[in-house]
């Protein structure tokens, strides 16, 4: 019997080639493809009927609620059955925590399984006596793929939990745990025992270097939905947020405390993130909107001069083309000389704002900087900033009127024609000059 060929496939996309390429035909990235053994081929199957989709028969599923109530928000409402979920995020981000807390809420009405390959049962066993309420959850330490579909089929849970995707083999398959050909093989044949036998299934994946999903990018097109679990092990607060959801928004966001008892969600992220210092120099308060919640959160800015020929644009939860622009607005229709300084500019908590709804406060904050006063206090701000120095308005101006009034502040510095919602006054500005004049107490100013 002749040799199978040996296969090389790209780690990034799923491409394979009879030999190896430094660079990825496919994708175009360097140093991905990677030797992997093929599989043997399938055996001959009878064709199946095929229906017209007048003949489909669709019955609304009702969700799955979790128990955690952040993390229904990101999902869309909760677990749609038959679904597969992908959860990544760097190692001790808490991912395991989270998904443990889920099932123990999922197990007092429903089946919960969570098949474990990275830990033992007795490991598992220690986090669920520190989180509490995981009696009724169902384990299995397992990283056989063929073992642990068979168990899905014959079990039929409601819930399955897979931690992680990256330690299920098949002998079917030469290669080592963790390869392409493995990830996608243990996808595949999840996908299928998910939506054959209804079965919930969330998938926990490692992450690379670069914050993405490690594996074929096959992977995130398979699953119905892709869960990011960001955060610093060394911090508190985490935020989990969705970059793929075939059943809800993708804009939804989530916060995270963690605590000696587990994740805690952080219903009210404003007063956690909003909050800022009266007369303090360079911070500034923007309401921007993730999904169906209005946030508020501080921004702060730091203006230096430099001896470099090229002073940096460094941006902490932001994105830094946004940025440069923004600076190179101020610089020309504000007449704030940014020129020969260094500007950086951070969210507090951690969080990554991608909205235009921020440039406004950014502006604001980077203004106060250079001139050396603060914003005026109790004062927030919304709005786009176009390159001609006009303020554009914000989506949903009206929920985020409501939300600066709920936190107590008694002023927004707006696009003009922002309706008032309530007792909160309107510093309408139609251009960003203006906008920084309403919004900065010059009165305050340094050694002013």
């Amino acid at each position: 019997m002749p040799k199978a060929a040996t296969q090389f496939a790209c780690t990034d996309c799923g491409y394979s080639a009879g030999r190896w390429f430094g660079k990825c035909p496919s994708c175009g990235e360097f140093g991905t493809l990677v030797e992997e053994q093929p599989g043997s081929a399938p055996g001959a199957r009878a064709p199946k009927p095929t229906l017209r989709l007048v003949d489909v028969k669709a019955e609304e599923a009702e969700r799955i609620p979790t128990g955690v109530a952040e993390l229904d928000r990101v999902l869309g409402g909760g677990l749609v059955p038959a679904s597969l979920v992908l959860v990544g995020g760097e190692p001790g981000v808490g991912k395991s925590t989270l998904l443990l807390s889920a099932l123990a809420a999922i197990s007092r009405d429903r089946r919960a399984l969570l098949v474990t390959g990275e830990e033992s049962a007795a490991q598992v066993k220690l986090r669920a006596a520190r989180l509490g309420g995981s009696g009724q959850v169902e384990i299995l330490a397992e990283t056989e793929l063929e073992g642990v579909c068979a168990t899905l089929e014959q079990e039929r849970p409601d819930v399955c939990v897979i931690d992680s995707v990256q330690t299920l083999y098949s002998s079917e398959l030469g290669s080592a745990p963790g390869s392409v050909g493995q990830v996608r093989e243990a996808a595949a044949r999840l996908l299928r025992v998910a939506k054959e036998s209804g079965v919930a299934t969330i998938l926990v994946g490692h992450v690379t270097k670069d914050g993405a999903v490690a594996g074929p990018r096959v992977l995130e097109h398979l699953v119905d939905c892709v869960l990011q679990f960001e955060g610093d092990r060394y911090h508190e607060h985490r935020v989990l947020r969705a970059s793929k959801n075939r059943f809800g928004s993708t804009n939804e966001l989530a916060i995270f405390q963690m605590t000696g008892t587990g994740l805690v969600g952080v219903p009210e992220p404003s007063e956690l993130f909003g909050r800022s210092v009266e007369g303090e120099i360079g911070a500034a308060v923007g309401c921007v909107l993730e999904g169906s919640r209005p946030l508020l959160l501080e921004i702060q800015a730091l203006v230096a001069p430099t001896d470099l020929a090229m002073p940096r644009r460094v941006g902490t939860g932001v994105d830094p083309k946004r940025l440069a622009m923004i600076v190179a607005v101020l610089s020309r229709h504000a007449r704030i000389a940014l020129g020969q300084a260094d500007v950086f500019v951070n969210v507090a908590g951690g969080v990554r704002i991608d909205e235009p709804g921020a440039d406004l406060a950014i502006a604001l904050a980077i203004a106060s900087a250079a001139r050396g006063a603060p914003v005026k206090a109790g004062t927030a701000a919304f709005g786009e900033v176009g390159l001609t120095g006009r303020l554009r308005s914000a989506t949903q101006s009206e929920r985020r009127l409501e939300e600066c009034a709920k936190l107590g502040l008694t002023a927004a510095v707006a696009p003009a024609g922002t309706p008032a919602r309530g007792k909160l006054r309107i510093l309408e500005a139609e251009t960003l000059s203006q906008a920084a004049k309403a919004g900065i107490d010059a009165e305050r100013a340094e050694g002013g």
